[in-house]
Protein backbone atom coordinates (compact mmCIF):
# COMPACT_ATOMS: atom_id res chain seq x y z
CA UNK A 1 0.00 0.00 0.00
CA UNK A 2 1.31 3.38 -0.91
CA UNK A 3 1.06 5.63 2.21
CA UNK A 4 3.09 8.32 1.27
CA UNK A 5 2.18 11.61 2.37
CA UNK A 6 -0.16 13.44 0.08
CA UNK A 7 -1.51 17.24 0.15
CA UNK A 8 -4.74 18.78 -1.95
CA UNK A 9 -4.13 22.18 -3.14
CA UNK A 10 -7.33 23.82 -4.56
CA UNK A 11 -6.76 26.05 -7.86
CA UNK A 12 -9.10 28.08 -9.60
CA UNK A 13 -9.63 27.88 -13.53
CA UNK A 14 -9.56 30.65 -16.19
CA UNK A 15 -11.27 28.37 -18.89
CA UNK A 16 -11.68 29.58 -22.30
CA UNK A 17 -15.87 30.90 -22.61
CA UNK A 18 -15.92 28.54 -25.53
CA UNK A 19 -14.81 25.62 -23.99
CA UNK A 20 -16.68 25.75 -20.96
CA UNK A 21 -19.51 23.41 -22.53
CA UNK A 22 -16.86 20.91 -22.76
CA UNK A 23 -16.02 20.07 -19.47
CA UNK A 24 -19.48 20.40 -18.60
CA UNK A 25 -20.12 17.18 -21.09
CA UNK A 26 -17.34 15.45 -19.82
CA UNK A 27 -18.94 15.84 -16.16
CA UNK A 28 -22.49 14.62 -17.81
CA UNK A 29 -20.63 11.64 -19.68
CA UNK A 30 -18.19 10.73 -16.14
CA UNK A 31 -21.73 10.83 -14.17
CA UNK A 32 -23.09 8.73 -16.41
CA UNK A 33 -20.47 5.95 -15.88
CA UNK A 34 -20.22 6.06 -12.15
CA UNK A 35 -24.00 5.54 -12.28
CA UNK A 36 -24.58 2.88 -14.76
CA UNK A 37 -21.75 1.22 -12.82
CA UNK A 38 -23.86 2.02 -9.27
CA UNK A 39 -26.91 0.20 -10.83
CA UNK A 40 -24.61 -2.84 -12.23
CA UNK A 41 -22.69 -3.67 -8.50
CA UNK A 42 -25.41 -2.90 -5.59
CA UNK A 43 -27.94 -5.54 -5.92
CA UNK A 44 -30.02 -6.55 -3.48
CA UNK A 45 -30.63 -10.35 -3.87
CA UNK A 46 -27.75 -11.08 -4.22
CA UNK A 47 -23.92 -9.85 -3.58
CA UNK A 48 -22.87 -6.06 -4.59
CA UNK A 49 -19.32 -6.02 -6.57
CA UNK A 50 -16.92 -4.60 -5.03
CA UNK A 51 -14.16 -5.82 -7.76
CA UNK A 52 -13.22 -3.01 -10.15
CA UNK A 53 -11.58 -5.07 -12.55
CA UNK A 54 -14.93 -7.54 -12.62
CA UNK A 55 -16.66 -4.31 -13.47
CA UNK A 56 -14.43 -3.28 -16.01
CA UNK A 57 -14.54 -6.38 -17.50
CA UNK A 58 -18.12 -6.21 -17.82
CA UNK A 59 -19.37 -2.32 -18.17
CA UNK A 60 -15.97 -0.96 -20.38
CA UNK A 61 -17.20 -1.90 -23.75
CA UNK A 62 -20.87 -0.56 -23.41
CA UNK A 63 -19.90 2.49 -21.64
CA UNK A 64 -17.20 3.24 -24.01
CA UNK A 65 -19.99 3.20 -26.72
CA UNK A 66 -22.45 4.96 -24.94
CA UNK A 67 -19.95 8.27 -24.24
CA UNK A 68 -17.07 9.92 -26.15
CA UNK A 69 -14.99 9.94 -22.99
CA UNK A 70 -11.05 8.53 -23.22
CA UNK A 71 -10.61 5.43 -21.98
CA UNK A 72 -8.84 6.23 -18.96
CA UNK A 73 -12.23 8.61 -17.87
CA UNK A 74 -14.53 5.60 -18.69
CA UNK A 75 -12.45 3.86 -15.80
CA UNK A 76 -12.08 6.56 -13.47
CA UNK A 77 -16.19 6.69 -13.53
CA UNK A 78 -16.14 2.87 -13.10
CA UNK A 79 -13.89 2.78 -10.24
CA UNK A 80 -15.04 5.54 -8.27
CA UNK A 81 -18.91 3.87 -8.10
CA UNK A 82 -16.84 0.58 -7.29
CA UNK A 83 -15.40 2.01 -4.27
CA UNK A 84 -18.56 3.84 -3.23
CA UNK A 85 -20.44 0.41 -3.13
CA UNK A 86 -17.05 -0.73 -1.45
CA UNK A 87 -18.10 1.41 1.35
CA UNK A 88 -21.48 1.22 1.34
CA UNK A 89 -20.95 -2.67 1.74
CA UNK A 90 -18.67 -2.27 4.91
CA UNK A 91 -21.62 0.04 6.17
CA UNK A 92 -24.19 -2.92 5.91
CA UNK A 93 -21.92 -4.97 7.45
CA UNK A 94 -21.46 -3.35 10.44
CA UNK A 95 -25.06 -2.99 10.68
CA UNK A 96 -25.63 0.20 9.47
CA UNK A 97 -28.42 1.88 7.04
CA UNK A 98 -27.18 3.07 3.96
CA UNK A 99 -28.79 2.60 -0.04
CA UNK A 100 -27.29 2.53 -3.40
CA UNK A 101 -24.76 5.68 -4.19
CA UNK A 102 -25.97 7.93 -6.49
CA UNK A 103 -23.89 10.69 -8.13
CA UNK A 104 -25.45 13.98 -8.86
CA UNK A 105 -22.71 16.40 -7.92
CA UNK A 106 -20.49 18.46 -10.29
CA UNK A 107 -17.15 16.48 -10.46
CA UNK A 108 -14.75 14.77 -12.58
CA UNK A 109 -11.67 12.87 -11.55
CA UNK A 110 -8.46 12.97 -13.59
CA UNK A 111 -4.89 11.91 -13.08
CA UNK A 112 -2.09 12.40 -15.06
CA UNK A 113 -3.25 9.61 -18.20
CA UNK A 114 -6.02 12.20 -18.67
CA UNK A 115 -4.27 15.54 -17.40
CA UNK A 116 -0.92 17.54 -17.98
CA UNK A 117 -0.50 19.75 -14.27
CA UNK A 118 2.12 22.20 -15.62
CA UNK A 119 3.56 25.66 -13.90
CA UNK A 120 0.78 27.81 -14.64
CA UNK A 121 -1.80 26.15 -16.35
CA UNK A 122 -3.59 22.12 -17.00
CA UNK A 123 -4.68 20.63 -19.70
CA UNK A 124 -7.75 18.17 -19.47
CA UNK A 125 -9.31 15.61 -21.44
CA UNK A 126 -13.19 16.15 -22.82
CA UNK A 127 -15.07 14.45 -25.37
CA UNK A 128 -13.80 17.48 -27.73
CA UNK A 129 -10.24 16.60 -27.05
CA UNK A 130 -8.11 18.94 -24.46
CA UNK A 131 -9.04 22.26 -23.09
CA UNK A 132 -6.56 24.57 -22.10
CA UNK A 133 -7.02 25.87 -18.58
CA UNK A 134 -5.20 28.66 -16.89
CA UNK A 135 -4.42 28.88 -13.29
CA UNK A 136 -5.58 31.99 -11.39
CA UNK A 137 -2.66 32.89 -8.96
CA UNK A 138 -1.62 35.91 -7.09
CA UNK A 139 1.90 37.36 -7.69
CA UNK A 140 4.86 34.63 -6.88
CA UNK A 141 6.11 36.86 -4.34
CA UNK A 142 2.68 36.76 -2.58
CA UNK A 143 2.24 32.97 -2.80
CA UNK A 144 5.16 31.18 -0.93
CA UNK A 145 3.04 30.75 2.20
CA UNK A 146 0.25 29.08 0.29
CA UNK A 147 -0.64 25.79 0.09
CA UNK A 148 0.18 26.78 -3.77
CA UNK A 149 3.44 27.89 -3.27
CA UNK A 150 4.34 25.30 -0.27
CA UNK A 151 3.32 22.00 -2.37
CA UNK A 152 2.81 22.47 -5.98
CA UNK A 153 5.88 24.47 -7.01
CA UNK A 154 8.29 22.40 -4.65
CA UNK A 155 10.57 20.21 -6.09
CA UNK A 156 9.52 17.67 -3.27
CA UNK A 157 6.02 17.20 -4.75
CA UNK A 158 4.61 15.74 -7.33
CA UNK A 159 0.62 16.42 -8.91
CA UNK A 160 -0.45 12.55 -9.13
CA UNK A 161 -4.12 13.12 -9.67
CA UNK A 162 -7.13 16.24 -9.11
CA UNK A 163 -10.70 16.59 -8.92
CA UNK A 164 -12.38 18.69 -11.39
CA UNK A 165 -15.63 20.96 -10.08
CA UNK A 166 -17.42 24.20 -10.67
CA UNK A 167 -19.41 26.23 -7.92
CA UNK A 168 -22.83 26.54 -9.93
CA UNK A 169 -23.44 29.86 -7.60
CA UNK A 170 -19.58 31.36 -8.83
CA UNK A 171 -19.69 29.83 -12.07
CA UNK A 172 -16.45 29.10 -11.87
CA UNK A 173 -14.29 25.65 -12.10
CA UNK A 174 -11.59 24.88 -9.84
CA UNK A 175 -9.47 21.73 -9.77
CA UNK A 176 -8.64 20.07 -6.59
CA UNK A 177 -4.90 18.43 -6.93
CA UNK A 178 -3.54 15.50 -5.30
CA UNK A 179 0.21 15.83 -4.63
CA UNK A 180 2.29 13.29 -3.02
CA UNK A 181 5.94 13.48 -1.48
CA UNK A 182 8.25 12.17 -3.40
CA UNK A 183 10.75 11.91 -0.74
CA UNK A 184 8.53 9.39 0.71
CA UNK A 185 9.75 6.95 -1.80
CA UNK A 186 12.92 5.74 -3.03
CA UNK A 187 13.57 2.41 -5.55
CA UNK A 188 9.94 1.30 -4.48
CA UNK A 189 10.75 1.70 -0.55
CA UNK A 190 9.29 3.87 1.93
CA UNK A 191 11.91 6.00 4.03
CA UNK A 192 10.54 9.18 6.16
CA UNK A 193 10.37 12.63 5.02
CA UNK A 194 13.86 14.50 6.26
CA UNK A 195 11.72 17.21 7.63
CA UNK A 196 11.24 15.71 11.70
CA UNK A 197 8.44 18.78 11.75
CA UNK A 198 5.60 16.26 10.25
CA UNK A 199 6.14 13.10 12.80
CA UNK A 200 6.46 11.70 16.15
CA UNK A 201 9.33 10.54 17.42
CA UNK A 202 8.50 7.32 16.17
CA UNK A 203 8.33 8.71 12.48
CA UNK A 204 4.63 8.52 12.53
CA UNK A 205 3.21 11.29 10.72
CA UNK A 206 1.15 13.89 12.38
CA UNK A 207 -2.08 14.77 11.64
CA UNK A 208 -4.01 18.20 11.20
CA UNK A 209 -8.09 17.87 12.04
CA UNK A 210 -10.61 20.46 12.08
CA UNK A 211 -13.29 20.21 14.17
CA UNK A 212 -17.12 21.46 13.11
CA UNK A 213 -19.63 22.38 15.22
CA UNK A 214 -23.10 22.48 13.86
CA UNK A 215 -25.59 24.60 14.86
CA UNK A 216 -29.74 25.11 14.78
CA UNK A 217 -29.45 29.36 15.11
CA UNK A 218 -26.91 31.56 13.84
CA UNK A 219 -24.09 29.62 11.82
CA UNK A 220 -25.11 26.59 9.93
CA UNK A 221 -21.70 25.23 11.00
CA UNK A 222 -18.51 26.69 12.78
CA UNK A 223 -14.92 25.25 12.31
CA UNK A 224 -11.67 25.57 14.71
CA UNK A 225 -10.45 28.00 12.30
CA UNK A 226 -13.19 30.21 12.81
CA UNK A 227 -14.87 30.24 9.88
CA UNK A 228 -18.67 30.41 9.55
CA UNK A 229 -20.26 28.35 6.91
CA UNK A 230 -23.91 29.05 5.86
CA UNK A 231 -26.65 30.28 8.27
CA UNK A 232 -28.95 28.39 9.86
CA UNK A 233 -31.59 31.19 10.62
CA UNK A 234 -31.58 32.00 6.97
CA UNK A 235 -32.32 27.68 6.03
CA UNK A 236 -35.34 27.89 9.02
CA UNK A 237 -36.56 31.21 7.55
CA UNK A 238 -36.56 29.61 3.99
CA UNK A 239 -38.30 26.18 5.41
CA UNK A 240 -40.75 28.13 7.51
CA UNK A 241 -42.00 30.46 4.43
CA UNK A 242 -42.19 26.54 2.21
CA UNK A 243 -44.60 25.70 5.35
CA UNK A 244 -46.85 28.80 5.30
CA UNK A 245 -47.65 28.68 2.05
CA UNK A 246 -48.46 25.14 1.66
CA UNK A 247 -50.59 25.39 4.41
CA UNK A 248 -52.35 27.99 3.07
CA UNK A 249 -52.90 26.03 -0.07
CA UNK A 250 -54.44 23.21 2.42
CA UNK A 251 -56.86 24.98 3.36
CA UNK A 252 -57.68 25.79 -0.24
CA UNK A 253 -58.43 21.83 -0.66
CA UNK A 254 -58.70 22.03 -4.58
CA UNK A 255 -57.12 20.22 -7.31
CA UNK A 256 -55.46 23.34 -8.44
CA UNK A 257 -53.66 23.94 -4.63
CA UNK A 258 -52.84 20.07 -4.41
CA UNK A 259 -51.29 20.23 -7.65
CA UNK A 260 -49.30 23.48 -6.69
CA UNK A 261 -48.31 21.71 -3.15
CA UNK A 262 -46.49 18.97 -5.11
CA UNK A 263 -44.84 21.36 -7.27
CA UNK A 264 -43.40 24.09 -4.56
CA UNK A 265 -42.35 20.81 -2.21
CA UNK A 266 -40.31 19.57 -4.83
CA UNK A 267 -39.04 23.15 -5.40
CA UNK A 268 -38.13 23.07 -2.67
CA UNK A 269 -36.47 20.08 -1.71
CA UNK A 270 -34.35 21.15 -5.08
CA UNK A 271 -32.95 23.95 -3.86
CA UNK A 272 -32.75 22.60 -0.16
CA UNK A 273 -30.01 20.09 -1.15
CA UNK A 274 -28.41 22.30 -3.85
CA UNK A 275 -27.81 24.77 -0.67
CA UNK A 276 -26.33 22.30 1.20
CA UNK A 277 -24.51 20.94 -1.59
CA UNK A 278 -22.67 24.53 -2.01
CA UNK A 279 -21.93 24.53 2.19
CA UNK A 280 -20.48 21.14 1.88
CA UNK A 281 -18.23 22.80 -0.98
CA UNK A 282 -17.61 25.83 1.25
CA UNK A 283 -16.50 23.03 4.46
CA UNK A 284 -14.23 20.79 2.18
CA UNK A 285 -12.31 24.16 0.35
CA UNK A 286 -11.81 25.67 4.70
CA UNK A 287 -10.37 22.09 5.50
CA UNK A 288 -8.02 22.33 2.50
CA UNK A 289 -7.06 25.71 2.80
CA UNK A 290 -5.80 24.85 6.55
CA UNK A 291 -4.19 21.80 4.88
CA UNK A 292 -6.34 19.64 7.12
CA UNK A 293 -6.10 15.58 7.17
CA UNK A 294 -9.73 14.85 7.93
CA UNK A 295 -12.86 16.61 9.53
CA UNK A 296 -14.22 16.07 12.90
CA UNK A 297 -18.13 16.42 13.45
CA UNK A 298 -19.80 15.56 16.50
CA UNK A 299 -21.86 12.41 16.07
CA UNK A 300 -25.36 12.56 14.64
CA UNK A 301 -26.60 10.80 17.64
CA UNK A 302 -25.93 14.06 19.68
CA UNK A 303 -27.20 16.10 16.43
CA UNK A 304 -30.44 14.62 16.10
CA UNK A 305 -31.09 14.67 20.45
CA UNK A 306 -29.94 18.76 20.22
CA UNK A 307 -32.96 19.56 17.49
CA UNK A 308 -35.15 16.94 19.06
CA UNK A 309 -37.38 19.68 19.55
CA UNK A 310 -36.60 20.92 15.90
CA UNK A 311 -38.29 20.37 12.96
CA UNK A 312 -38.10 16.81 11.28
CA UNK A 313 -36.15 18.80 8.11
CA UNK A 314 -33.59 20.36 10.64
CA UNK A 315 -32.41 16.83 11.19
CA UNK A 316 -32.58 15.54 7.74
CA UNK A 317 -30.88 18.58 7.06
CA UNK A 318 -27.57 18.15 9.37
CA UNK A 319 -27.33 14.90 8.75
CA UNK A 320 -27.69 15.21 4.68
CA UNK A 321 -24.92 18.09 5.39
CA UNK A 322 -22.29 15.12 6.89
CA UNK A 323 -23.11 12.47 4.24
CA UNK A 324 -22.67 14.83 1.36
CA UNK A 325 -19.41 15.92 3.03
CA UNK A 326 -18.50 11.90 3.43
CA UNK A 327 -19.56 11.45 -0.04
CA UNK A 328 -17.23 14.99 -1.73
CA UNK A 329 -14.52 13.77 0.17
CA UNK A 330 -14.55 10.27 -1.23
CA UNK A 331 -11.93 11.26 -4.34
CA UNK A 332 -9.46 13.14 -2.28
CA UNK A 333 -6.70 12.56 0.71
CA UNK A 334 -9.54 13.93 3.56
CA UNK A 335 -11.14 11.71 6.07
CA UNK A 336 -14.49 12.30 8.08
CA UNK A 337 -15.08 11.08 11.96
CA UNK A 338 -16.83 11.85 14.58
CA UNK A 339 -16.78 12.41 18.42
CA UNK A 340 -18.71 12.30 21.44
CA UNK A 341 -19.73 16.01 21.80
CA UNK A 342 -20.65 15.43 25.48
CA UNK A 343 -20.19 19.07 27.32
CA UNK A 344 -18.05 20.34 24.40
CA UNK A 345 -20.11 23.42 24.29
CA UNK A 346 -19.61 23.89 28.33
CA UNK A 347 -15.66 23.02 28.45
CA UNK A 348 -13.48 26.00 27.92
CA UNK A 349 -10.91 25.41 24.79
CA UNK A 350 -8.23 27.72 26.24
CA UNK A 351 -7.94 26.19 29.69
CA UNK A 352 -10.06 23.34 30.03
CA UNK A 353 -11.95 24.51 32.71
CA UNK A 354 -16.14 22.64 31.96
CA UNK A 355 -18.73 24.47 33.43
CA UNK A 356 -22.85 25.00 32.17
CA UNK A 357 -22.13 28.78 33.37
CA UNK A 358 -19.46 29.19 30.66
CA UNK A 359 -21.85 29.23 27.67
CA UNK A 360 -24.44 31.89 27.64
CA UNK A 361 -26.32 31.38 24.03
CA UNK A 362 -23.65 32.47 21.52
CA UNK A 363 -21.05 33.99 23.72
CA UNK A 364 -18.78 32.05 25.78
CA UNK A 365 -17.01 33.62 28.58
CA UNK A 366 -14.46 30.66 31.09
CA UNK A 367 -15.74 31.22 34.75
CA UNK A 368 -12.03 30.25 35.68
CA UNK A 369 -9.38 31.95 33.44
CA UNK A 370 -11.95 34.66 31.95
CA UNK A 371 -11.22 33.63 28.27
CA UNK A 372 -14.10 34.96 25.93
CA UNK A 373 -14.78 33.66 22.72
CA UNK A 374 -17.97 32.84 20.31
CA UNK A 375 -19.84 29.99 22.25
CA UNK A 376 -19.74 27.96 18.39
CA UNK A 377 -16.30 28.50 18.07
CA UNK A 378 -15.21 27.21 21.15
CA UNK A 379 -17.64 24.19 20.69
CA UNK A 380 -15.51 23.23 17.40
CA UNK A 381 -12.28 23.89 18.81
CA UNK A 382 -12.96 21.47 21.78
CA UNK A 383 -14.52 18.81 19.41
CA UNK A 384 -11.42 18.61 17.25
CA UNK A 385 -9.25 18.92 20.27
CA UNK A 386 -11.17 16.00 21.61
CA UNK A 387 -10.51 13.49 18.51
CA UNK A 388 -7.00 14.59 19.31
CA UNK A 389 -7.16 13.47 22.70
CA UNK A 390 -8.77 10.45 21.05
CA UNK A 391 -5.49 9.64 19.22
CA UNK A 392 -2.86 10.77 21.96
CA UNK A 393 -4.83 8.19 23.96
CA UNK A 394 -3.70 5.18 21.60
CA UNK A 395 -6.61 4.96 19.51
CA UNK A 396 -5.91 4.51 15.95
CA UNK A 397 -6.68 7.43 13.54
CA UNK A 398 -8.27 7.03 10.35
CA UNK A 399 -4.96 8.57 8.92
CA UNK A 400 -2.85 6.29 10.79
CA UNK A 401 -1.42 8.92 12.51
CA UNK A 402 -0.09 8.66 16.55
CA UNK A 403 -0.33 12.15 17.34
CA UNK A 404 -3.10 14.60 15.59
CA UNK A 405 -2.86 18.53 15.98
CA UNK A 406 -6.04 20.56 15.67
CA UNK A 407 -6.58 23.57 12.99
CA UNK A 408 -6.98 27.20 14.32
CA UNK A 409 -7.40 30.65 12.89
CA UNK A 410 -3.18 31.10 12.78
CA UNK A 411 -2.02 27.69 12.80
CA UNK A 412 -2.18 24.91 14.72
CA UNK A 413 -2.73 23.30 18.58
CA UNK A 414 -1.61 19.66 19.77
CA UNK A 415 -3.26 17.64 22.84
CA UNK A 416 -0.56 19.05 25.29
CA UNK A 417 -1.32 22.74 24.43
CA UNK A 418 1.82 23.30 22.37
CA UNK A 419 0.85 26.07 19.32
CA UNK A 420 2.53 26.10 16.03
CA UNK A 421 1.47 29.45 14.37
CA UNK A 422 0.87 29.28 10.18
CA UNK A 423 4.19 30.57 9.28
CA UNK A 424 6.06 27.50 10.50
CA UNK A 425 3.59 24.99 8.84
CA UNK A 426 4.29 23.11 5.82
Amino acid sequence: MDDAPRRTVLIKLDVPRERRGDLHQTKTQFLHCANSTSDWAWRYDDYCVTSKSKAENALYDELREETDLTTNLVQKGIRRAIEAVTSGVEKLKQGEKTSQPEFDSWSVVYDKRSATFNDDHATLSTPNGRVTTEYVLPPKEEREETPFGRYYESDDWDASSATLQYDEQDEEFYLHVTLKNLDYEIDGTERQEASHDDHDDDGVENGVVLGVDLNVTGAFAVTSTGECIGSADYLTHKRDQYEQRRAKLQQTGTRSAHLTIQSIGSRFSDWSLDWLHNRTNDLIKEAQSADADGIIFENLDHIRENIANGSKFQQWAYAKFVELVEYKIESTPLFVDTVNPAYTSQRCSHCGFTHEDNRDDKQFACQDCGYEVNADYNAAKNIANRYCGYIHRGQKSRGGWATSQLALKSGTLNVNGDYTPAELLG
